[in-house]
């Protein structure tokens, strides 16, 4: 399988600002599995998007998948609470 390339929309290091440091090493450790399979195990997508989520601990990364392009976006890293709502 071919490796995908891992792209951040501008937000995303806002929302890993506020995020405690140890925490944010394993979002990031996470998010470079993505590169591999972006659809692994615990990946689930979201009903009526074309977006996935995948967790690491109480935080969840929202991204997209562009399988013809071999991109993932990451679009949104926040704790569960907050991560779905729309902005």
């Amino acid at each position: 399988m071919a490796n995908y390339k891992l792209v951040f929309k501008k937000s995303v290091s806002r929302d890993l600002q506020s995020i405690p440091n140890k925490d944010v090493v394993r979002i990031l450790q996470r998010m470079e599995l993505l590169q591999e399979n972006p659809r692994s195990v615990g990946s689930e997508k979201l009903s009526g998007q074309e977006r996935y989520r995948v967790r690491q601990g109480v935080y969840r990364i929202i991204y997209e998948v562009a399988d013809e392009l071999l991109v993932v976006t990451v679009v949104k890293v926040g704790h569960r609470k907050h991560v779905y709502k729309r902005s």
